[in-house]
């Protein structure tokens, strides 16, 4: 089978550090930290009272009242987020097949909130067995694909990918596989989440996986910092529109870049720590590159998972420069969740988003919050608190999830 091309031809973007993809980019350029107090509950008796909330966010803007009801805020995030993109993209769905249009989107924990909501108020309530009848649709992490369909009559491919933080790098992958062999012509894919609620944070801190910074939120998530001392839980969505590129040229799209491959492997070593030489994570990259076609050495960024927590940040630098070898040093690696905070299931969609700017803008965002080496960690170009201007013609994107899923994407400057 002779495999189709896959383009990217529209981007949104809900994130702590900008609601939109200039605003986003803007904050990632300059190093604009998202952490603040948690504004969404009283966070007095929690271990961390601070998150990377979705600032400036108003449902009540895109969504009547009846449709609020209905609609989790991972869900409003999603929806939002991909009319974001499928207006940057230009496409006019009533003059394209629907038929072979399809949604993948992710998230990771999806309604946790509305769940959390429903079961407490059961439980302070005298037992009857009453919930509202849109407790499962608003909970269920498959809904919001569900809703971006139904808005736009997108009849292809419809479903969720579930993976923890690995999630939205999964549906990515699975809608640039559809994509290649020929299955659909377009796929609006991504994820989102709405995890800034007491039970996410109450069940993260209590794993230790929080960092308790809480006297200093702006500087709390410090990845590959000695001091690091976990990560900072963020929400908000990501989403991308891929399409075959003989579609993508005959409606005149404007081309973001090339989604050139993908690959997916397992830990297959512990339920939420890294393999701490980062065996899945170089396997992933090498899977990756060999799935585009590109030799090691054509590797100008790698936007890594770097979620600022004590195993992880050292396994993937690890695996960074055994696989890589004596090109690890030349190659910019960043992490951006130093800036938006860690968003899970959106994790993946937002660095890839931020890893095609950079390819757009040959500009590689900072790793901010950097005051101290650590030994213990490979000595590579981290772009530490500052943002450096390079040619980016390759490029790849981590992301890695709890149960020990990898995700790699890589990504290449569109040329016909």
């Amino acid at each position: 089978m002779q495999m189709k091309r896959v383009v990217v031809t529209g981007l949104g973007a809900l994130t702590p550090i900008g609601l939109n993809i200039p605003d986003y980019w803007e904050g990632l350029v300059n190093g604009v930290s998202g952490a603040a107090p948690i504004t969404y509950f009283d966070p007095e008796k929690a271990k961390t009272r601070f998150a990377c909330e979705l600032k400036g966010f108003d449902g009540s803007q895109y969504f009547d009242r009846k449709e609020i009801k209905k609609y989790d805020k991972f869900a409003q995030y999603g929806i939002v987020c991909a009319d974001q993109a499928i207006l940057d993209s230009g496409a006019d769905f009533n003059t394209l097949n629907k038929d072979r249009i399809g949604v993948i989107w992710a998230s990771g924990i999806g309604g946790i909130g509305t769940f959390q909501n429903e079961v407490r108020d059961f439980i302070l309530g005298d037992g009857t067995l009453r919930f509202s009848p849109f407790f499962i649709p608003k909970m269920i992490v498959d809904i919001c694909a569900g809703h971006i369909s139904i808005k736009h009559d997108l009849r292809g491919p419809n479903f969720a990918t579930v993976s923890a933080c690995a999630s939205s790098a999964n549906a990515i992958a699975d809608a640039a596989l559809y994509i290649k062999t020929g299955k659909s012509d377009m796929i609006i894919c991504g994820g989102s989440e709405a995890g800034v609620v007491e039970s996410s944070v109450g069940g993260f801190g209590s794993m230790q996986a929080l960092s308790t910074r809480n006297d200093d939120p702006s500087t709390a998530s410090r990845p590959f910092d000695k001091d690091r001392d976990g990560f900072v839980i963020g929400e908000g969505a990501g989403a991308i529109v891929l399409e075959e590129m003989e579609h993508a040229l005959a409606r005149g799209a404007k081309i973001y870049a090339e989604l050139v491959g993908s690959g997916l492997t397992a830990d297959a070593y512990h339920m939420t720590a890294t393999h701490p030489e980062g065996r899945g994570a170089m396997m992933a990259m090498k899977l990756a590159l060999e799935e585009a076609g590109l030799e090691l050495t054509s590797v100008d960024h790698i936007n890594t998972h770097g979620t600022s927590t004590p195993i992880g940040d050292i396994s993937e630098p690890k695996a960074i420069a055994s696989l890589f070898g004596d090109h690890a040093k030349k190659i910019n690696i960043n992490s951006t969740k130093s800036m938006t905070g860690h968003l899970l299931g959106a994790a993946g969609a937002i660095e890839i988003i931020a890893t095609i700017l950079s390819m757009q803008h040959n500009i590689v965002p900072p790793t901010i919050n950097h005051f101290t080496d650590d030994p213990e960690i490979p000595e590579l170009n981290f772009t530490f608190n500052k943002a450096q201007v390079r040619e980016i013609n390759v490029a790849l994107s981590n992301t890695f999830g709890f149960g020990g899923h990898n995700a790699c994407i890589a990504l290449k400057k569109f040329v016909k």
